[in-house]
């Protein structure tokens, strides 16, 4: 090599060197990141890392940190790196807030909500003669801001503690309706909401009716005061609705399969490890025709009931394909009032069907008259509750 090409590749190297310098300590000056870390990487424990971001924040942050909200945030975060909608970490506020939903009373606006598979929140439905209801928000709406703040992203618990709160007090929601195309605001009062999650009549010929709108505490013993009252009417059939249901206490729809299904397996869950646990019927049940109504909104612990039903061949489903959740969560409190719930198994139906992300096929599909929804729908022109009563009708005379 000539001399003067060295010199030429030596000065040229020198200047690189001089720029790369120069950027590594604008990124030190701008960033007050120690210049001893920056030319090699080191392993760190989640501890060290955690603890050193944290440090970093608190030195040179220049916003005002609350340390509750930080730290709150970081076990969110670590916990949706689990990756699965389901499993959630619950502040000691959401906690309460889920227990009081369990339980059947809090004070909110009334809606029951879900989450689909894109991440979107969709009302199931209303409650009855809940504000909600009063503000014209039908099942599908889908929710994208509570009080101005967006809601893609959260967890259903968290959208809930947002929607709650004192009785009297305001709250604002933009909704989106895909029917009509239209973003619409519901401004709405909060009030105490007293969820009485059945409801029931005597239709025609012997043919009952009960609405199941969730599986709650309480949902057993109403039921039962529901179907023994049918009963003193001369129960002879029933239908069952399960329309816009979105689940709720397994247990609670365990126990009332129990006094519809015969003995048996209603469903089985199978754990992490493999474990298999079967959830049985006893021999005494309840022996009429039976119909059960399902839709979209048909999910978890109101499917549990359905699969059992169809596959055991106790009764006809009619209606739409039902959501598709085949996943059971458990709670597990933490000794600070917080909480996170994790999906822990799989639920099967009696024939062996995980109907997570699928949903389960009615016997009869009949679709409501465009427009209509079974929270707004009229009796007469209820085409899936017609249809259902048409099927008991026939079941009667034989």
């Amino acid at each position: 090599m000539r001399k003067k090409d060295f010199w030429k590749g030596f000065l040229a190297g020198v200047v690189i060197l001089s720029i790369l310098s120069g950027i590594w300590r604008g990124v030190e000056a701008a960033n007050l990141i120690p210049w001893h870390l920056l030319p090699f990487t080191k392993e760190m424990t989640a501890e060290e890392k955690s603890g050193l971001m944290m440090e970093y924040l608190e030195r040179y942050f220049v916003g005002d940190l609350e340390d509750d909200e930080l730290r709150e945030s970081i076990y969110k975060a670590m916990v949706d790196g689990a990756g699965d909608r389901y499993t959630y970490y619950l502040t000691a506020e959401e906690l309460e807030s889920y227990v009081e939903s369990t339980n059947g009373a809090f004070d909110g606006v009334g809606v029951y909500i879900t989450m689909d598979e894109e991440g979107r929140v969709i009302v199931i439905s209303p409650m009855e003669n809940s504000p909600a209801e009063e503000c014209g928000i039908l099942p599908g709406d889908e929710i994208l801001s509570i009080d101005g703040t967006e809601v893609a992203g959260l967890s259903l618990n968290e959208i809930a503690t947002m929607v709650k709160g004192e009785s009297g007090s305001t709250v604002t929601m933009e909704l989106y309706r895909e029917e009509t195309g239209e973003t619409f605001t519901a401004k709405m009062q909060r009030q105490k909401i007293e969820q009485l999650s059945v409801a029931y009549e005597m239709l025609e010929d012997g043919i009952g009716y009960i609405q199941l709108t969730a599986f709650k505490e309480n949902t057993y013993d109403q039921f039962m005061e529901a179907l023994e009252a049918l009963q003193e009417e001369g129960l002879q059939a029933l239908v069952l609705d399960l329309r816009n249901n979105g689940g709720g206490l397994v247990d609670s729809a365990c126990a009332i399969g129990d006094e519809l299904l015969p003995e048996g397996t209603m469903v089985y869950t199978i754990d992490k490890a493999g474990n298999r646990e079967d959830k049985t019927c006893d021999a005494e049940y309840l022996d009429v025709p039976l119909v059960l109504l399902v839709n979209e909104g048909t999910a978890s612990a109101s499917e549990i009931l359905s699969g059992a039903v169809q596959d055991l061949g106790v009764g006809t489903l009619v209606g739409t394909q039902t959501f598709g959740k085949g996943l059971v969560q458990g709670l597990f409190p933490l000794s600070d009032g917080s909480a996170m719930s994790i999906t822990i198994e799989k639920y099967y139906t009696p024939n062996g069907v995980c109907i997570h992300g699928e949903g389960i096929t009615p016997d009869v599909t009949v679709e409501l008259p465009e427009g209509q929804s079974a929270a707004t729908v009229s009796l007469s022109e209820d085409t899936q509750l017609q249809k259902g009563i048409e099927i008991l009708k026939e079941e009667l005379k034989k």
